[in-house]
C-alpha cells in the first residue's frame, strides 16, 4: 500500500505542515485555521477551471482544499472527476485505528503531517455502568490501549483514553472548525458538519494518506441542498429534520452527495443540533453533510475555549463560510436536488425497525404499531451516542424526568433505562447541573463516556429476552438499528427518535405513547400530561472539565517503541507491498456478490465482533 519513494515526495511537499505539526505537538484543541491559504487557494480555482461560477459552500470548502490546482486542466465532473485534496486533520476511534497505524508504521516517518487524535471509545462494553465499564475494558483491551497510547506518543497523536468520551462529541468539542477538512475512521464523523466543517468518513488507508502528506482523493460529489424553512415547535428536535430526510431520501438516496443545508430555519438550530442531523446524514448515503457558519456555532466555539477561532470564521462568515449570494438567490440553479422540510409542520417520528430510513410521524405510531405486530412494550429505552449526547440534548430530557419524579412516576417496571454521556466535560457538567441527578431519580442508570449499545457493545446476555431471542421493542436516540446491532439479538427491534421521545417512552413503557396527546398515571393514580420539554443550548455556568485522568495525552517522544507480541491474536505488524508496476490490476476474482440490503454491519460488524 505505501511506496516508500511517493511518501518521501510527497512528504518533502509537505515539509512546512510537518514541521509546524512537530513544533506545537499534538493538539488539546484546534487552532485558528489559515483562512488566508483557503482563500488563496479557492480564488486560483475560481480564476481558472471554475471560471467565475457561483459555488454551494461545500463546493468552497472541497475547491479551497485542492491539493494543486494547477494541475487541473477543466471544472470538476460531479461522479465523475477524481479530486486530489489535502485534509487538515484526522481523527480514529480505536477499532478502526488499529489499523492504520501498523499501516502508517511503513511510512518511515517520525510524526503525521498533519494534526491527529486518537479516541478510545469502541471497546467499552455496557454492563454494570460507567467507572466499572471502563476498568474493565482495560482487562480486556489492554493490549490495544497500550499499542494505540505508544504510538500516539511516537507520532506526536493526541491520545483520548477509554472513558473520556465519543469521538464525535470530542472532535466538536476539541478539534472542528469551520471551513475545514477533516478525515475520520469512523462513518459518523459528518457531525463535525453542525460546526461547519467538511467531515468526512473513510477507512483506514485513506487516514493514512492524511497522516502521510499524500493527496487523498475523493470523486467529486453533488451538493443536495436541503431547504429549512421555519423553526421546530416546543416538542421538536433536530433530530426529527434527520429522521424525516432519511425518511424522504432512504438509505441510499444521498449516495454520492455532499448534503448542505440552507434557508432561515437554518438560524433556529443550536450548533449540537446540527451536529446531530450531520450525523445521521450517514444514514442517506451521503458523502458528508453541512451548514453554514452560524451565530449558534459562535456561541459554541466560545463555551469551548475556542473564541479566537470563531472571531476569525467570524471575518469569513460571507467570503467563505457561507453559499455565494448567487446560490441563496436562485438555489434550484446551482444545487443538484433540493428537499424542502418545514420545520413549523415537522413533528416528532420514529424511525425503524431494522432500518434507519423506515419514518413514521408521532401522530401516526400508534396506528403502525397495531398494523404492524410490533411489541408496543418497550424492554430498553437509550439516550445517547455520538447523535444525541449534548448537554442541550439531556437537559431537555431532564426536564421531562423532572416532571415526572414531582408526581412520584419512575421509570416504566418493565422498562430498563440508560444514558450514555458524550463525553468527560458533558458528564461533569451535567452531574454539577443536577441532570445525571434528575435521570436517576427515576431509575436510571449511567454508562460510560462511550459509544455502549450504540455499537453493539451491550452486555445484555443475562436479559432472557436476549437469551430466547424473543421479539421485543427498544426506543434510543442512536444512529443505526440494523438487526442484531445493538445487543446480538435478531428479534430485538431497534426504533430510533429524539431523546425527549426515549424519555417518554421509558415512562410509559410502551412504543404507541403519544406524550402530546397522552397521559401518564402519577403515583396516586391521577392522570397527568407532560409538559413540552425545555433545556439550554448551553450551561449557564460553562462546561465542567471533569477529571484529570480522561483529559487527553500529549506527548511526543519519536524514539518510543511500540509493544506488539508476537504471540497476540489481535496485532500483527504489516510487511510492506512491493512497488507498484503502473500497471492496473487484469484479471481479478470476484469474491462475492451480495444481492438485497447490504448494510455497513454486514460489511465491517461491530459488537462483539471489534
Amino acid at each position: 500500500m505505501f511506496r516508500q519513494k511517493a511518501i518521501g515526495s510527497a512528504f518533502r511537499h509537505y515539509a512546512s505542515v510537518a514541521a509546524a505539526a512537530s513544533k506545537g505537538g499534538p493538539q488539546p484543541r484546534a487552532s485558528v485555521p489559515d483562512y488566508g491559504l483557503f482563500a488563496s487557494r479557492l480564488a486560483k480555482a475560481r480564476a481558472t477551471i471554475l471560471e467565475g461560477k457561483p459555488l454551494t459552500l461545500a463546493q468552497k470548502i472541497l475547491y479551497a482544499h485542492l491539493h494543486d490546482v494547477s494541475k487541473m486542466t477543466s471544472a470538476p465532473v460531479p461522479g465523475e472527476t477524481y479530486l486530489k485534496l489535502s485534509p487538515d486533520r484526522v481523527a480514529m476511534q480505536d477499532a478502526s485505528a488499529q489499523m492504520a497505524i501498523l499501516q502508517f508504521m511503513l511510512s518511515g516517518m517520525n510524526q503525521t503531517a498533519v494534526p491527529t487524535s486518537i479516541h478510545c471509545d469502541h471497546l467499552v462494553e455496557a454492563y454494570e455502568g460507567a467507572d466499572l465499564d471502563v476498568a474493565r475494558s482495560w482487562q480486556t483491551s489492554r493490549e490495544i490501549y497500550e499499542f494505540l497510547q505508544a504510538a500516539s506518543e511516537k507520532y506526536g497523536i493526541a491520545f483520548w483514553r477509554p472513558g473520556s468520551g465519543i469521538i464525535h462529541q470530542l472532535v466538536l468539542e476539541n478539534y472542528a472548525a469551520p471551513g475545514t477538512l477533516m478525515l475520520g475512521t469512523d462513518s459518523h464523523t459528518p457531525n463535525a458538519g453542525g460546526l461547519g466543517m467538511l467531515a468526512i468518513g473513510v477507512g483506514g488507508a485513506d487516514a493514512v494518506d492524511a497522516m502521510a502528506a499524500i493527496p487523498w482523493e475523493l470523486k467529486a460529489p453533488r451538493v443536495l441542498g436541503v431547504h429549512l424553512r421555519g423553526s421546530l415547535h416546543r416538542w421538536g428536535s433536530p433530530k426529527d429534520v434527520i429522521l424525516e430526510l432519511a425518511g424522504k431520501l432512504t438509505v441510499r438516496g444521498g449516495t454520492g452527495y455532499i448534503v448542505e443545508y440552507f434557508g432561515r430555519g437554518v438560524e433556529s438550530l443550536s450548533c449540537t443540533g446540527m451536529a446531530t442531523i450531520c450525523n445521521m446524514g450517514a444514514e442517506v448515503g451521503a458523502t458528508t453533510s453541512v451548514f453554514p457558519y452560524t451565530d449558534s456555532m459562535a456561541r459554541y466555539l466560545a463555551a469551548t475555549k475556542r473564541a479566537d477561532i470563531a472571531d476569525a470564521a467570524g471575518a469569513q462568515r460571507a467570503s467563505y463560510l457561507t453559499a455565494d449570494p448567487e446560490v441563496a438567490a436562485d438555489p434550484a440553479m446551482f444545487y443538484d436536488e433540493i428537499v424542502e422540510i418545514d420545520l413549523d409542520k415537522l413533528e416528532p417520528g420514529y424511525n425503524g425497525p431494522a432500518t434507519p430510513d423506515l419514518h413514521t410521524p408521532r401522530s401516526l405510531m400508534a396506528k403502525a404499531v397495531a398494523d404492524q405486530g410490533w411489541t408496543d412494550n418497550v424492554s430498553a429505552a437509550l439516550i445517547g451516542s455520538c447523535t444525541n449526547s449534548s448537554y442541550q440534548d439531556l437537559s431537555r430530557a431532564a426536564s421531562l424526568a423532572r416532571q415526572a419524579s414531582a408526581r412520584g412516576v419512575r421509570v416504566a417496571e418493565r422498562t430498563e433505562f440508560l444514558v450514555s454521556p458524550g463525553s468527560e466535560q458533558i458528564r461533569a457538567t451535567m452531574e454539577r447541573d443536577g441532570i445525571q441527578k434528575a435521570f436517576e431519580d427515576i431509575g436510571a442508570k449511567v454508562l460510560a463516556n462511550a459509544c455502549g449499545p450504540c455499537i453493539g457493545q451491550w452486555n445484555r446476555d443475562e436479559n432472557p429476552l436476549v437469551k430466547t431471542r424473543a421479539t421485543n421493542s427498544i426506543v434510543s436516540s442512536f444512529n443505526r438499528n440494523f438487526r442484531a446491532r445493538n445487543d446480538g439479538n435478531p428479534n430485538t427491534m431497534n426504533f430510533l427518535t429524539s431523546p425527549e421521545m426515549v424519555l417518554a417512552a421509558a415512562l410509559s413503557g410502551r412504543l404507541s405513547f403519544n406524550p402530546l396527546t397522552d397521559a401518564l398515571q402519577d403515583a396516586q393514580g391521577n392522570e397527568f400530561r407532560l409538559e413540552p420539554p425545555t433545556g439550554d443550548e448551553l450551561p449557564h455556568d460553562g462546561y465542567a472539565a471533569g477529571r484529570d485522568e480522561y483529559q487527553p495525552l500529549l506527548r511526543h517522544d519519536p524514539a518510543k517503541d511500540i509493544p506488539i507480541s508476537r504471540s497476540s491474536t489481535r496485532l500483527q505488524t504489516l510487511a510492506p507491498f512491493a512497488p507498484w508496476d503502473g500497471s492496473e490490476f487484469a484479471d481479478t476474482r470476484v469474491l462475492v456478490v451480495v444481492k438485497g440490503k447490504c448494510t455497513t454491519d454486514h460489511i465491517s460488524a461491530a459488537g462483539k465482533w471489534l
